[in-house]
């Protein structure tokens, strides 16, 4: 197997707060900062042109980028008096945009069972915006964890009956109803790959799972200066579970 450079696009954060720029986004490109020695656009030149080609013509990847594009422009608006903008739209106004102009119908849900009620309220704003909406929650079928291969300590509640996940269920039902687009709404770290990997429709995220901090995940990017300053200093997995 061949070693690819690493790239490290997340370090050009300090070159944009000096620079207020990167190379790849600048007001000017002939004064744009210089390429990092592990940029992308110099080290993967060939991949970055080749994939852009995949955005021309009539594919429905050319479709998807043309329209995400311009869904993008749509959301901001400019600041009178000012070179500024404001983005005007929420993710779920975003997606109901993106899916109108795609040309979409029938826009599946794969929801957690700890999100039904976020559903419903997804579910009336779709409906209201003239889509078909339909939901297939985690837990359809309610089979054992144990089946899985679990042990019964490895429950949330040892001794009780908890039924798995089966996000590949979710994502064959939506396929067999003809889902247009699919939207996941919380499901679980691994479960939301399965789901991506066998849905035959495009998938967005609307909600990621995070049990702690309400569904926003990027509190901890945020916090990790004081309240989770813990996850630079020690492993979330001590190494015996």
């Amino acid at each position: 197997m061949s070693e690819d450079p690493s790239v490290t696009c997340a370090k050009c954060s300090t070159v944009w707060q000096n620079r207020g720029a990167t190379n790849c986004w600048s007001g000017d490109p002939a004064t744009a900062p210089p390429k990092p020695g592990n940029c992308p656009s110099e080290i993967y030149d060939e991949v970055v042109r080749e994939s852009f080609d995949e955005y021309r013509g009539d594919s429905e990847d050319a479709k998807i980028a043309f329209v995400a594009a311009r869904v993008e422009g749509l959301c901001y608006q400019p600041v009178p008096g000012s070179d500024a903008v404001n983005a005007r739209w929420t993710r779920v106004e975003d997606t109901i945009a993106f899916a109108g102009l795609m040309g979409y119908k029938k826009i599946g849900m794969a929801t957690c069972l700890g999100l039904l009620d976020e559903a419903e309220r997804l579910t009336k704003i779709l409906t209201a915006q003239g889509f078909e909406p339909v939901s297939v929650c985690c837990k359809a079928g309610s089979i054992d964890k144990l089946e899985l291969g679990l042990a019964e300590t490895d429950k949330v509640r040892p001794g009780t009956f908890e039924p798995a996940c089966n996000p590949i269920a979710q994502a064959e039902i939506c396929n067999r109803m003809g889902t247009d687009m699919n939207i996941i709404v919380g499901l679980c770290v691994g479960h939301d790959m399965l789901f991506n990997k066998h849905s035959k429709a495009p998938v967005t995220t609307l909600i990621v799972k995070d049990r702690v901090t309400g569904h926003n995940p990027i509190a901890v990017l945020y916090g990790q200066n004081f309240y989770y300053k813990r996850l630079q200093k020690q492993k979330v997995l001590a190494g015996n579970e």
